[in-house]
């Protein structure tokens, strides 16, 4: 994405910078006080900042957005907003500039075989995943394979895995909790819409088999799905490029699974092995 493009975009909507400084503190639950001694100034200059009696400089505004943990995205839009360019590009993960990241993240999710593994973006679309990842899609409506494939709808659509998920309301609770926790986070749009459509699925109750078929020394919320090869159980890790400049590395987290007992191990080296 070019900066003429990014300015464009940003400069939809945009509202004063100091409304949308005080709206990321207060999104992160800081008082006035305690954000200006975290941020080295006065409160009295904060203040000024914030209802537009003083301008921020470029420095002191990207210093604000870093602590505030502004999303990239978004600091592009504060930079628009006090009269700057923005700083961050946005490029497709197949552009040339990012031939090293998508080699990075195609070395992660093979390496990761023969246990499933994917490359999400901001709202849940997948932008890559493994060979283990498409014999789990078994039975899925051909409607929820067409790109765009948003993860969590085809999680827990009735006509996605939702019915062959063992513990269906752990892992639909599991998963609403961290959508919530990203719109609290980064207040986009296109993931509370997500989120509405998502809670008017049909809803589980909630116990049942799925609690006791829970080991005893269980670390983490499993997912269990009923397969071919039987009932897998897989635990999941994220991983996060850890010091992004570009809004898509930022915004792109690889999804790992592993097996959580010894059966689901062995079905998934023999899947492998029949492949």
């Amino acid at each position: 994405m070019s900066y003429r493009r990014a300015t464009m975009e940003a400069s939809v909507n945009t509202r004063p910078v100091g409304e949308l400084l005080r709206e990321w503190r207060q999104r992160r639950r800081m008082s006035q006080l305690a954000f200006a001694v975290e941020a080295e100034i006065s409160s009295k200059h904060l203040s000024f900042l914030e209802t537009g009696r003083s301008q921020p400089s470029r420095d002191m505004l990207l210093r604000l957005a870093l602590l505030l943990e502004v999303p990239l995205r978004e600091r592009n839009a504060l930079l628009v907003a006090a009269g700057f360019a923005p700083m961050f590009r946005e490029r497709p993960l197949t552009d040339p500039a990012l031939s090293a990241a998508r080699e990075a993240v195609d070395q992660v999710l093979k390496a990761h075989e023969p246990y499933p593994a994917l490359a999400v973006d901001r709202h849940w679309n997948l932008l890559a995943s493994n060979r283990a990842v498409a014999p789990l899609l078994a039975g899925v409506a051909a409607t929820l394979l067409q790109p765009p494939v948003n993860v969590l709808r085809l999680s827990l659509h009735p006509e996605g895995l939702a019915p062959r998920i063992m513990n269906l309301a752990e892992w639909r609770a599991h998963l609403f909790g961290r959508l919530r926790r990203q719109i609290e986070i980064s207040a986009d749009r296109v993931l509370a819409e997500l989120f509405e459509e998502l809670s008017h699925y049909p809803a589980p109750a909630a116990g049942g088999d799925e609690e006791a078929a829970r080991a005893p020394s269980a670390i983490a919320v499993p997912f269990r799905l009923a397969t071919e090869a039987g009932v897998l159980s897989f635990i999941g890790t994220i991983t996060v490029f850890g010091t992004p400049i570009d809004i898509t590395l930022s915004e792109l987290a690889l999804e790992s699974f592993y097996p959580a007992d010894p059966q689901t191990a062995a079905a998934l080296q023999a899947l492998a092995a029949r492949r």
